[in-house]
């Protein structure tokens, strides 16, 4: 199963994020099969971007999103 979730890329005590298309049975900063935006969460406000259409595109696919990135992207406006 796809799953669409956050691999984090920052560095230590300073979080940065990707949303990502994975399988779920990947490790969490493993191989991705596409990045779908960008998550900041220690800017003031929160620094979120992403890509609208790809992100449809994967959910009308199958893919879930994990509880925090389900919650992300209702504050982007697409789901």
């Amino acid at each position: 199963m796809v799953k669409i979730r956050l691999k984090r890329i920052g560095a230590k005590k300073a979080p940065f994020y990707r949303i990502v298309a994975a399988d779920a049975r990947t490790p969490r900063n493993g191989k991705t099969l596409e990045e779908l935006g960008i998550y900041d969460p220690t800017k003031e406000p929160i620094a979120l971007k992403v890509n609208a259409d790809a992100t449809k595109k994967w959910l009308q696919n199958g893919a879930q999103p994990t509880r925090t990135v389900g919650h992300l992207l209702k504050k982007a406006g697409v789901v």
